[in-house]
């Protein structure tokens, strides 16, 4: 099955969201939330992404996660992942019991496209503290791809993680898991990354956003957001619709979209420095916010 194939399937079988121009929505992928081993890229920028999305909570804004949220290749457990980072999934829950949550699996968490993986291993956890099972994410869905589609205008907003765009990373991820594990991770030791990633090879990266612009040219330039290659876009009204958030694993910053008021913005959370030398949180605007609106319509009428 050919690039095509993946994303028009992708497509077909995505959950629909309707919205409006009120709606207020934030997407982030590639998070690989991992163990706190030495391997465990998230750990750097754990604090920056809890005051990021603690923010968003607050503001009453809907989390899309594009992808790649737990690194459940260098990892074999999501219970360690859990432990590692526990008051950032307790803050995802509450915007899971607020409705506000939706995932996306991508190819390093692809054992959550199985619903009884997730309900398994996602539904509760064992809280030491009390000796029992407690409720985590209940009735948790992942989706390979969502389409918010605008309730008045029918214009769609497709997402999915980007690597149906990469046979070995979409079909071959089970073998790639195993080089992972196997050779990789120990090798990071060294500085040693993974040629396998588009995130880490130049060459990947540029064929898989050729195939996903091919794709969106032969779609009416429909506007599509998508992760995977950790390289954020953001294109010009005109141009080739096709936005990626980046990922939260940049040094020591993570990237995002937001859409908000009908427009769409890519922003930057880092630790910057005051006047007094006091380090916080800053949230800074990259591009946008620019209307959907002045992005080619794709819709249907029903």
């Amino acid at each position: 099955m050919n690039t095509r194939r993946r994303l028009d399937r992708a497509y077909k079988n995505a959950k629909i969201i309707h919205f409006d121009d009120t709606a207020k929505f934030v997407f982030f992928s590639d998070c690989h939330r991992g163990d706190k081993s030495f391997a465990d890229e998230f750990a750097r920028n754990e604090n920056i992404y809890y005051h990021a999305i603690k923010h968003y909570y607050k503001e009453g804004f809907t989390y899309l996660e594009l992808g790649d949220g737990d690194e459940l290749w260098e990892s074999n457990s999501f219970d360690d992942i859990l432990k590692a980072h526990k008051n950032v999934y307790h803050l995802l829950q509450k915007f899971h019991f607020d409705k506000r949550l939706h995932l996306i699996w991508g190819n390093h968490d692809m054992v959550y496209r199985d619903p009884g993986y997730v309900k398994k291993h996602l539904s509760t956890y064992f809280d030491p503290k009390d000796g029992k099972e407690e409720v985590l994410f209940k009735n948790l869905e992942y989706h390979e791809a969502i389409i918010l589609k605008h309730a008045d205008t029918a214009q769609e907003l497709f997402m999915c993680h980007g690597h149906q765009a990469d046979w070995m990373n979409y079909h071959g991820w089970r073998f790639n898991r195993f080089m992972v594990r196997l050779l990789w991770k120990p090798l990071q030791v060294f500085g040693i990354t993974d040629p396998t990633s588009p995130a880490k090879n130049y060459k990947e990266l540029i064929k898989v956003e050729r195939r996903v612009k091919k794709w969106i040219i032969e779609n009416d330039n429909l506007m599509t957001i998508m992760g995977h290659t950790h390289r954020p876009r953001f294109p010009e009204p005109g141009d080739i619709a096709f936005f990626n958030d980046g990922s939260c694993v940049h040094p020591r910053s993570i990237t995002g979209l937001e859409l908000e008021n009908g427009a769409i913005s890519l922003i930057k959370w880092h630790i910057s420095t005051n006047d007094e030398g006091n380090l916080r949180v800053s949230r800074v605007l990259l591009e946008g916010p620019t209307p959907i609106s002045h992005y080619h319509k794709k819709g249907t009428s029903n």
